[in-house]
């Protein structure tokens, strides 16, 4: 079930990381980083814009993912995608000591 963005929200270009490249981000964004296209009003300078990542096209607003407030989508959103502390990345695959 979708519904609108709330207004003055944004949480959706905060607490995910965006893999694929973003212009002006060219390895993406972390986990818990604002985006550097989300205005000051929380609403996103790409938006209609057909650079703008599909992955950011492609998300729908929903309840399950942005609750009842901005503060509850962070906690949603960040439990999903939690950032990575950046003194401590992860070890890759196969490189273990």
């Amino acid at each position: 079930m979708t519904m609108d963005c709330r207004p003055d929200c944004g949480a959706c270009c905060i607490a995910v990381s965006i893999s694929s490249p973003v212009p002006g981000m060219p390895d993406g964004k972390p986990a818990g980083a604002r985006c550097i296209h989300l205005l000051d009003d929380y609403k996103c300078a790409l938006f209609g814009n057909p650079s703008r990542p599909q992955v950011c096209s492609d998300f729908k607003a929903e309840p399950e993912f942005c609750g009842n407030s901005r503060e509850e989508a962070m906690r949603i959103l960040s439990s999903l995608d939690p950032p990575i502390p950046l003194d401590n990345p992860p070890i890759p695959l196969g490189n273990h000591p």
